[in-house]
């Protein structure tokens, strides 16, 4: 994956289709979970792509990056 940069953002700011970096790990989000496990104050965003499936629980006010589109 190749961008022109990342910007700093929290969980609570990412949205489907975007692709971020968090806790060493690379995401391309295809959906978000919300109240993961059934907790509220849970998220979880899920890269289901033909190379992988991925999921990544944490909370809205988690530090991400988010790439440049």
């Amino acid at each position: 994956m190749t961008t022109t940069g990342w910007r700093a953002a929290t969980a609570g700011d990412v949205q489907v289709g975007d692709v971020i970096q968090a806790r060493g790990v690379t995401i391309a989000v295809s959906r978000i979970e919300t109240e993961f496990l059934g907790r509220p104050e849970m998220i979880a965003f899920i890269e289901d792509t033909p190379q992988r499936w991925f999921k990544a629980p944490m909370t809205p006010d988690a530090p991400v990056e988010i790439a440049a589109r």
